[in-house]
C-alpha cells in the first residue's frame, strides 16, 4: 500500500464515526423569500427598516410596487415575482395588500405562509371597505382626498394635513411630512372590489397590528385574526396604521416566525 493511502486510513480511523470527516452532509434549507406588499397611502420604501432588519438575518427581499388598481389586477402583479421565484416565499401585505397577497398565494405553492400587517384578510365576497366598516372606529372616510381620474373614477389619498393623525400618529412629524407627500393613490373602486378564494385557510397567517389604528377598526383586525386561526396574532399598544415604519423590530421578528416555521 502506498504511503499516502496508509497515511489516508489512518486518519479515518482515528477519526472514527460520526466525526464528519468525508461524510455527506445534508444541503441546508434556503431561507424563503420574503415579498413585501404595500398598501393604500403608502409605497415601497415603507419597508426600509423592516427590509434592513430581514437583510442582515440571511433573507432576501423584495418590496412589490403594488399598482394600487384593483385587488383582481394588483394581486396578479405580485403573483408574477411569485412565479419568478423557485424556492418557497413569504407574502407579507399592509392594509389593502392584504386581499392582494391573500389572492396572490392562490396557485403559487411555493408561499408557504400569509403575515398580515395591519391588514385586511378577507372571506371569499368581501372588501377592504366591507371589513372596515364591519365594526365602529375608522376615521378613514373624513380623511380621505378624492381626484378624479381622466377614464373616470377617482383616486384616493388622504389629505395631506390629516395624514399623520389618520396613518402615521406615533411617527415623528418630519418623517409624517415625507410620507403624506409620497404617498401613493388607491383607486376607489378597487377598496370596494370583492376578494376571491381565501388563500388563509389553507395557508399559516400571522397577523400584527395596532391598538392606536384609526384607519382599521382593532375589532376588526381582532375578529379576522381570530377567524383565520392565526398561528400567532400580536397587538402593539397605541401603535398607527402605520406600524411598518414605527415598530420595524416587532414585524421583522413576526415575519422571521412565519419563515422558520416546519
Amino acid at each position: 500500500m502506498r504511503a499516502g493511502a496508509l497515511i489516508l486510513a489512518a486518519a479515518l480511523m482515528l477519526a472514527g464515526p460520526g466525526t464528519g470527516v468525508l461524510q455527506a452532509t445534508e444541503p441546508q434549507q434556503a431561507k424563503p423569500t420574503i415579498i413585501l406588499v404595500h398598501g393604500a397611502f403608502a409605497e415601497s420604501s415603507s419597508w426600509s427598516e423592516v427590509i434592513t432588519r430581514l437583510n442582515r438575518d440571511g433573507y432576501r427581499t423584495i418590496a412589490a410596487a403594488n399598482p394600487l388598481r384593483g385587488v383582481a389586477q394588483d394581486a396578479a402583479a405580485v403573483a408574477s415575482i411569485v412565479r419568478s421565484i423557485s424556492g418557497p416565499v413569504v407574502l407579507v401585505g399592509h392594509s389593502y395588500g392584504g386581499p392582494v397577497i391573500t389572492e396572490a398565494a392562490n396557485g403559487n405553492p411555493n408561499v408557504k405562509a400569509l403575515v398580515y400587517v395591519a391588514g385586511f384578510a378577507p372571506e371569499s365576497g368581501e372588501s377592504s371597505l366591507s371589513l372596515s366598516g364591519k365594526f365602529p372606529g375608522s376615521t378613514l372616510g373624513d380623511a380621505l382626498l378624492p381626484v378624479a381620474l381622466p377614464g373616470g373614477g377617482r383616486d384616493l389619498y388622504i389629505q395631506p394635513d390629516k395624514f399623520r393623525t389618520q396613518f402615521a400618529a406615533d411617527v415623528s412629524q418630519e418623517q409624517a411630512l415625507v410620507m403624506a407627500a409620497t404617498q401613493r393613490p388607491v383607486a376607489e373602486t378597487a377598496l370596494a372590489e370583492p376578494s376571491g378564494d381565501p388563500s388563509w385557510k389553507r395557508l399559516p397567517s400571522y397577523m400584527i397590528y395596532g391598538s392606536g389604528d384609526r384607519n382599521i377598526p382593532v375589532a376588526a383586525m381582532d375578529f379576522m385574526a381570530q377567524r383565520a386561526r392565526a398561528v400567532k396574532a400580536v397587538l402593539i399598544k397605541d401603535a398607527s396604521h402605520a406600524l411598518m415604519v414605527s415598530h420595524p423590530a416587532e414585524i421583522a421578528s413576526l415575519v422571521k416566525d412565519a419563515a422558520s416555521a416546519p
